[in-house]
């Protein structure tokens, strides 16, 4: 990488490819109940084994059809589920993801009467209790609640830095430090996330490695 500093190199892969999954999906990401619902969503369906623009075409979709909210979500039909995704792409996990969806709709509605601020509230700053409590989430496995809190450390800033397995496969990818402390240090607090979300980025699609290191090398 004809020498190029870990810090220039992060520069160029923040600058490059720095969207965050849930600017990708239109989602004007706040510490307000809706967005980080659709985050969740998103995440949800990012976690399921098919390509992640896919994943983000079907969430477009599903918040395009009105389902924007857990009473949205939870009052929608098991079929206008369906439609919605199958409308964004997502058929091969399309009829359980929908029952799933529904499901967990419910649950936040129970629980924490549709706000996942009050989820984290209850977690009252502990990570691992917060993590527990997404885990419950039916469709949301250790994948999609890493995914989740990734996206949302810049609005919930203790979670920070949160940098996931995937991310680091990037950071190896890169030649950068394969640990999340010192990856933080190479970029500004309220960059963490668009910088997780490009290392993953760097993890899933090898010409993002190539774009990097030709673009800091010249």
């Amino acid at each position: 990488m004809g020498g190029t500093s870990d810090r220039a190199l992060a520069r160029t892969l923040l600058e490059r490819h720095g969207t965050t999954y849930a600017q990708e999906c239109g989602i004007r990401l706040r510490n307000t109940p809706q967005p980080l619902y659709q985050v969740l969503v998103l995440a949800h369906l990012l976690s399921a084994r098919i390509r992640a623009s896919v994943a983000v075409a079907s969430a477009r979709a599903l918040f395009e059809a009105g389902l924007r909210t857990p009473r949205r979500m939870a009052d929608a039909t098991w079929q206008q589920r369906v439609d919605a995704l199958g409308e964004g792409g997502y058929r091969r996990y399309d009829e359980r993801t929908a029952t799933q969806l529904g499901d967990a709709a419910e649950l936040l509605l129970d629980e924490y009467g549709g706000d996942l601020r009050r989820m984290r509230d209850a977690a009252d700053g502990d990570v691992t209790e917060l993590r527990g409590a997404l885990r419950k989430v039916p469709g949301l496995g250790p994948a999609g609640c890493d995914i989740f809190l990734r996206e949302v450390q810049g609005v919930w800033p203790e979670l920070a830095p949160w940098v996931d397995g995937k991310a680091l496969q990037g950071a190896e990818r890169l030649g950068l430090p394969e640990d999340g402390r010192r990856l933080a240090r190479l970029v500004g607090e309220d960059e963490l996330a668009a910088f997780a979300s490009a290392l993953v980025r760097a993890a899933l699609d090898r010409s993002v490695v190539d774009d990097v290191r030709g673009a800091a090398d010249d």
